[in-house]
């Protein structure tokens, strides 16, 4: 067994002078200190010496042992401190009086909006509350009076996991959650990114971004309505904003409404930013459905309230002028950074 140890302590020695960057360092140590290394085989023939001399072999090969380690261990900060070295001298060539860039970066313009709105409803006394994307068939569909096999989930085709959960489609999937968390009365907008497995153009998008709106209380009509949403929006432009008001059919609402906005792009003209029409959709919206309110947990004989699906990405582009929606997703900054200074 002393030649085999020796042997060993020979190889480490020979094969330690020959390391040159810290993965050769870390082969070596696996190599013999390993889980199955030669430190490890030696261990394991100690059943094989005579029983005198078993304490004896026991001590060598664990001086052996420690004294790799200790080994490995200066060779693993030799290597570091050669890094730092070479990267000193390297950085001798810099030469400090080239011009150096400073730009900054940005927020996204949808992040701008966003805070901006949060703090419009914030002075009027809605509370801010997040929620998740990855929800449940419950939560995106049956919690919002949308039973299993109703025609109005075609409008709706998204992603579904392989667990049975899926992308929701929408920022209404929290409302469920919302009103179980505080009850009646309640104010709260909820923002979040949505999905939807649809074709994309000029004004549509398979990802974007909805700000929900829930006001519950009693006596709450759709007047109150309109002021929040024509508040919001003077407030965001800073000036009167053309909208209109027509009837939408929404499952979780009754009456339901389509709230559109002049197309600021054109001016009401028509561009494909708003199909031509003069006009874009942006607030589906609504008083809530007395069964969505049920399935909250709200009396609906004694409590009414309307929820609104602010279409975010679309604001920021009515606010900013970006005539195509596609463009928020690009990931192109000399597109996105011109919003730096706003």
């Amino acid at each position: 067994m002393s030649d085999k140890t020796d042997e060993i302590i020979e190889e480490f020695k020979r094969k330690l002078t020959g390391v040159k960057t810290g993965e050769d360092v870390e082969n070596l140590r696996v190599e013999f200190l390993g889980r199955k290394g030669k430190i490890s085989e030696l261990m394991s023939g100690l059943k094989n010496v005579p029983k005198e001399n078993k304490k004896s072999f026991g001590q060598r090969v664990n001086s052996i042992k420690n004294d790799m380690e200790e080994s490995i261990r200066t060779a693993k900060e030799k290597m570091a401190a050669e890094a730092v070295e070479a990267e000193i001298k390297a950085s001798e060539d810099y030469d400090v009086t080239m011009p150096k860039s400073i730009e900054t970066g940005s927020y996204h313009p949808i992040t701008l909006v966003q805070r901006e709105l949060e703090d419009i409803f914030s002075s009027m006394g809605f509370t801010i509350e997040d929620y998740k994307e990855v929800v449940d068939d419950y939560e995106c569909f049956e919690s919002l009076n949308i039973p299993k096999y109703h025609p109005a989930r075609d409008m709706q085709d998204t992603y579904y996991l392989d667990n049975g959960q899926l992308l929701k489609t929408q920022t209404s999937a929290a409302q469920n959650a919302i009103m179980k968390k505080y009850g009646p009365p309640l104010r709260a907008i909820f923002p979040g990114r949505c999905f939807r497995n649809e074709a994309t153009d000029a004004s549509h998008e398979n990802t974007f971004f909805q700000m929900e709106g829930l006001m519950i209380d009693k006596d709450i009509s759709i007047s109150n309505l309109i002021y929040f949403m024509k508040t919001m929006l003077s407030e965001v432009f800073g000036q009167e904003v053309t909208v209109r008001l027509r009837p939408g059919f929404f499952p979780f609402t009754e009456p339901g409404f389509e709230l559109d906005i002049k197309c600021l792009i054109c001016g009401g003209k028509g561009c494909p930013s708003c199909k031509n029409s003069g006009w874009l959709e942006l607030c589906p919206c609504g008083m809530v459905h007395p069964n969505v309110l049920k399935e909250g947990g709200i009396d609906p004989e004694e409590y009414t309230g309307f929820a609104f699906g602010l279409g975010l990405t679309r604001l920021a582009m009515m606010k900013y002028g970006v005539k195509d929606i596609r463009t928020f997703n690009s990931g192109k900054l000399q597109a996105l950074c011109q919003f730096n200074d706003r």
